[in-house]
């Protein structure tokens, strides 16, 4: 009995162990037969849709491949589509909230990252960075904290500066690039390869490699401007080898234009377009004439206009608010006048204090009567932007000897290059003139009185002559004429820089101490056209009490100076009696007798010393 029980127990766990993968086989079938109804009803509601897209972009193949790809993987999880939630997903065991996944994350795959919109460019892109860090430069990979975790996906890779100019054009501020070495050194792989990725500063040297997103490096095809000084240049096509490869095109561009009626046209453009997206105050007729002649006065010449729009810019702000305090409907020439004033008032401390020091006497520079071997010249300083020119005394001492001429600042050391070889032109110029027959026994001393900080420059060269020239003759130069010009061996006078800071520098001395009628400042021919002078200085120079003298060579200069003839050598040789030039012949003529007979200014016997002078 008990094993007829067994048996009939073992038959019926049999059918319903059978009935068990029966109904499993069947349950298994049917969830196929769900899923493929699921697939076929997302199928038809999805695939209309894409291939809407698949049409549209059908001459793209890597977007055609995208969407199948998208249709496929749709077709693959139409689960998500139930809306299952967390608990019906897992019921034995919840899944706490901070460890699900948001529904969201999940569709995330489907969403698009628009990497780069070109949407609102009428053409080639053209990115001008303001901000060349490496981030704003070549894009990044953000991620965002998530529990214990950091969390990434494909739609927080961001564009960077040079994916937005790819197709276009890139512009680039050298300074700004080169500060980082790693810009600047990813910038020209990107350049070299033609390659633009997307990759976190530090992924390549992290100790222990992690799984992160490496997206693909997208064509790069895009001019990349770097715009800096020409010193920069220089230094990078001497020390960098990758940029003289890469950076083929050099364009040189000038800080000054034509004065022309086009471009003064211009001009007047510029200062209603910057008035007008500022909301400024709009210029009348006198106004843009005053702003042209301050671009003209930046240009430093009469016939030629600033580049450096920035500069004027910054007047036409101040000027603006000064019509803005005046209360009057357009910015007028007196209210830009006012601002340029202002503005060199806030920068002109120190040119005030050398101002007040010669007024009062400790820098001493006449400016009236006449000194024999002394004459004012005329000198430049430069801080920060601001220049300035004030008078420099130079004198000469004159004598016996074959030290030739003595620059005293060369001698201590605080000589430029340039200003020595100034001074060595006129030893060829002395040479040229007075010892084609007999040597030129001569040792002049030239120094730059109360001048410490040191001197650079020839512009000066023409008064150092000028003062070895009264020496010599003995013939008093005038010191209410101040001198600057660079001169050559020949006694021509050359052009030099700041000619119109020169003269207001030496017009303010005048001025504080009263205008005579008798002061001016000469200056080489060649300087005309580059005098901007201000009102003060043109109206003494109309009503006579200041004069502007504009000369070709030494010969003239000396004549202004001196109240004397310079004097022409005759068919005889000889330079007319009296002149400044027979004066000086006569005077080294007597240097080389005596030093011919063995005799020093001092009276005793000396072997010659034959060091070229």
């Amino acid at each position: 009995m008990r094993q007829e029980i067994e048996e009939k127990g073992r038959g019926l766990q049999k059918k319903m162990d059978e009935s068990f993968r029966t109904g499993q086989t069947l349950e298994k079938q049917a969830n196929e037969k769900i899923k493929d109804l699921e697939k076929q009803i997302t199928l038809s509601a999805a695939g209309p849709l894409i291939e809407k897209l698949v049409e549209k972009y059908s001459i793209f193949p890597a977007i055609v491949s995208y969407l199948k790809d998208c249709l496929k993987d749709i077709s693959k999880n139409s689960d998500a589509y139930r809306g299952q939630t967390a608990e019906q997903a897992s019921p034995v065991m919840p899944i706490p909230p901070q460890f699900q996944q948001d529904e969201a994350d999940f569709f995330t795959r489907y969403k698009v990252n628009l990497f780069v919109s070109n949407k609102q460019n009428g053409g080639a892109p053209v990115i001008l960075e303001p901000s060349t860090n490496y981030y704003n430069l070549f894009g990044k990979i953000e991620y965002r904290s998530q529990v214990f975790s950091m969390r990434t996906d494909f739609t927080m890779v961001k564009a960077g500066a040079i994916h937005r100019a790819n197709g276009g054009y890139l512009i680039l501020q050298a300074k700004d690039v080169l500060s980082d070495p790693l810009v600047w050194d990813t910038l020209k792989k990107a350049i070299k390869y033609r390659q633009a990725g997307v990759e976190n500063i530090g992924e390549q040297y992290r100790l222990v490699p992690t799984v992160t997103l490496r997206p693909e490096p997208v064509p790069f095809n895009a001019k990349v401007i770097l715009i800096g000084s020409p010193q920069l240049y220089q230094i990078l096509y001497s020390f960098d080898e990758d940029f003289r490869k890469l950076f083929k095109v050099k364009v040189d561009f000038d800080t000054e234009m034509p004065r022309s009626l086009d471009n003064m046209c211009k001009y007047t453009s510029l200062v209603s377009a910057v008035c007008r997206e500022h909301h400024l105050k709009h210029f009348d007729w006198t106004g843009v004439a005053k702003l042209t002649e301050y671009g003209s006065y930046l240009a430093g010449s009469q016939n030629k206009l600033t580049a450096r729009f920035n500069e004027i810019i910054e007047i036409l702000y101040e000027a603006a608010a000064l019509a803005q305090t005046d209360d009057t409907e357009l910015v007028q020439a007196k209210h830009v006048d006012k601002a340029i004033k202002e503005r060199r008032y806030r920068s002109n401390r120190i040119e005030e204090k050398i101002q007040e020091f010669i007024i009062n006497g400790k820098i001493m520079i006449d400016t009236g009567g006449s000194v024999i071997g002394q004459v004012n010249g005329l000198a430049i300083n430069e801080l920060g932007g601001f220049a300035f020119g004030r008078p420099v005394r130079i004198t000469a001492r004159t004598y016996m000897g074959r030290g030739g001429i003595i620059n005293i600042e060369r001698e201590a050391q605080m000589s430029g290059s340039i200003h020595s070889k100034g001074v060595l032109i006129l030893a060829g110029y002395l040479g040229g003139k007075f010892a084609q027959k007999k040597p030129l026994g001569l040792t002049a001393q030239i120094t730059f009185e109360q001048l410490y900080d040191g001197i650079e420059g020839d512009s000066a060269s023409s008064a150092e002559l000028y003062a070895i020239l009264s020496s010599l003759s003995g013939l008093p130069l005038t010191q209410s004429i101040a001198v600057t010009g660079s001169v050559n061996q020949f006694g021509d006078i050359q052009p030099i820089g700041g000619a119109t800071e020169k003269i207001e520098g030496f017009f303010d001395i005048c001025q504080a101490r009263g205008l005579t009628g008798e002061q001016g400042v000469i200056i080489p021919i060649q300087n005309i056209d580059d005098l901007m002078l201000k009102e003060e200085v043109l109206e003494a120079v109309h009503s006579g009490k200041f004069h502007v003298y504009a000369v070709k060579n030494i010969e003239e200069g000396i004549e202004i100076l001196s109240g004397n003839i310079a004097g022409t050598t005759g068919a005889d040789g000889t330079y007319p009696e009296g002149s400044v030039m027979s004066l000086v012949d006569k005077k080294l003529n007597e240097y080389s007798k005596d030093l011919n007979a063995g005799i020093t200014n001092t009276g005793e016997e000396k072997k010659p010393d034959l060091s070229d002078s």
